[in-house]
């Protein structure tokens, strides 16, 4: 069987020019420009088509929305009537989410191609990487890794994603790549987002903000930051737009009108993709670590989250 399994440190002390602890390989990622010198995006090796999903502000639902739109693409059928094969990558090193989300809280640590690349990680039919799968557990005892926290400065963040976005084969069994791949991004303007639009050719960014105004000036912030990196804006989604009770079929706004969000989006010049409604079942959902665009239930939530996949193929 292909792979063998490394170890990976979470200390400070590790070099950081390999902080993942990946063998050596010929054709390493690109190194980021020095200043003033020329950016050379390049694509990450077989991979199509490759789409951000991020917010300016944490806690507004990204990683649920990226990973339910995952999903959405997945189902949808490419020109020649096959279903898209599409991936996950979670660059959030901090703060990672996808290995809850998708149930693999408790999957053993990634093993590794004859060539020494990550092999994905797949549930749910769907292939995915995360810092998640990489850290070590707390304990021997320990289920999971979830109390492992990264401790490292700028510089090994910056290098853990050139080998994240750059040592993962996302081929197939049968040697084909992905259609899409969808990126979680972690919430901020950093490192993670700066070192992406250094290195990578990204067909497009999902931006998703709550109704709250200061959630909203995140996502000024977030744009403008797609826009100097030269990341094409795919869209803005609205997350927890509003609530309908069981007993009537009146939008509820609990966080706001939805009219400040929609004011945004047209002073930014970016389309709206979609107003998600609150719904609890994708809280549930979520904890249990299954997509709940795999549930089949609340065909409004599931309409706006299909209709943005539309949005993303047509880029």
């Amino acid at each position: 069987m292909p792979g063998g399994r490394r170890l990976l440190s979470s200390s400070a002390n590790l070099w950081h020019e390999n902080p993942l602890g990946l063998p050596k390989r010929p054709g390493s990622a690109p190194q980021i420009p020095r200043r003033n010198a020329p950016i050379q995006k390049r694509p990450i090796p077989n991979v199509k088509k490759v789409i951000a999903v991020a917010s300016g502000k944490g806690g507004v639902g990204k990683s649920t929305v990226a990973v339910n739109l995952a999903f959405a693409l997945a189902m949808r059928q490419s020109p020649d009537q096959r279903r898209l094969r599409v991936g996950l990558l979670d660059l959030d090193i901090f703060g990672p989410s996808v290995p809850k989300l998708m149930g693999l809280e408790t999957a053993e640590e990634p093993r590794l191609t004859d060539e020494g690349a990550i092999m994905p990680i797949t549930n749910h039919g769907l292939p995915c990487m995360s810092m998640g799968f990489l850290l070590p557990r707390s304990s021997p005892d320990a289920q999971s890794n979830t109390d492992t926290a990264v401790v490292w400065r700028g510089l090994m963040v910056q290098k853990a994603v050139q080998q994240l976005l750059f040592d993962v084969d996302w081929r197939e069994q049968g040697g084909s790549g992905l259609d899409v791949l969808v990126l979680d991004m972690p919430p901020g303007t950093g490192d993670v987002p700066l070192t992406l639009g250094q290195l990578v050719v990204v067909d497009g960014a999902v931006i998703v903000s709550t109704p709250q105004d200061v959630a909203l000036s995140d996502v000024r912030k977030g744009v403008s930051m797609f826009k100097k990196i030269s990341v094409p804006i795919t869209g803005i989604l609205l997350n927890q737009s509003h609530f309908i009770c069981p007993s009537c079929t009146t939008p509820h706004y609990l966080f706001g009108s939805p009219a400040s969000f929609r004011a945004t989006a047209s002073q930014l010049g970016v389309d709206v993709l979609g107003e998600l409604p609150l719904v609890p079942g994708v809280s549930e959902s979520s904890d249990r670590g299954v997509p709940y665009m795999l549930t089949g239930e609340n065909k409004e939530w599931l309409k706006v989250l299909e209709d943005a996949a539309e949005s993303v193929l047509r880029q």
